[in-house]
């Protein structure tokens, strides 16, 4: 298995992905923004390096594309799946996703932030020289509700080096401009 792409697929898989149970099959499927087709390719191109034998679909829905696959062992490659939602279970990686994220940080967090962050515009307003100036910057932000995942991005930030702080509750913050720009190299831009 390349684990590039399943370091990306983990990340997918942990913004918007789910695993459930089919007739003699589990169902990977990630919920893709459909206005965002690159991202669509990536997820599907990512399932099928992943496990290259089996089928990938996509399902379409206002405004949504799922990216799916049906195979048995989806539950040994992501033991985070579990009943009920992921903010309300402790998320995990087993020593051997560790090692693949550690390996392979950029794609993984291609994965997180495609899926649960967004790139945004910031400003802030500062007094220089009696004059009050509005100062226009670019920003990752990551979106989830559990902290364990959130811990997950920092680690894996933290690997490559990248400056980051929690600037919410639910949001982690990538917003120097170096940090900024090593991320756009790193991940790319959603599109």
């Amino acid at each position: 298995m390349p684990h590039n792409a399943y370091a990306a697929l983990l990340g997918y898989y942990l913004g918007d992905g789910c695993i459930s149970r089919a007739e003699r099959q589990h169902v990977l499927r990630v919920a893709c923004d459909a206005s965002l087709p690159t991202i669509v390719s990536d997820v599907e191109r990512a399932i099928s390096t992943v496990h290259p034998t089996r089928p990938v679909f996509l399902v379409r829905g206002p405004g949504v594309v799922v990216v799916s696959s049906g195979w048995k062992h989806w539950p040994c490659l992501f033991p985070q799946h579990g009943p009920g939602r992921k903010h309300e279970r402790p998320i995990v990686l087993e020593p051997w996703q560790r090692d693949v994220v550690a390996d392979h940080p950029g794609p993984f967090l291609r994965g997180l932030f495609h899926s649960d962050g967004c790139r945004v515009r910031n400003w802030a307003t500062r007094t220089v020289a009696g004059e009050r100036k509005r100062y226009d910057y670019p920003r990752w932000q990551f979106s989830n509700r559990s902290d364990d995942i959130h811990d997950l991005c920092t680690w894996a930030l933290d690997l490559v080096g990248i400056a980051w702080r929690r600037s919410g509750r639910w949001t982690t913050s990538v917003s120097r401009r170096e940090a900024v720009a090593e991320l756009d190299r790193l991940i790319g831009m959603k599109s």
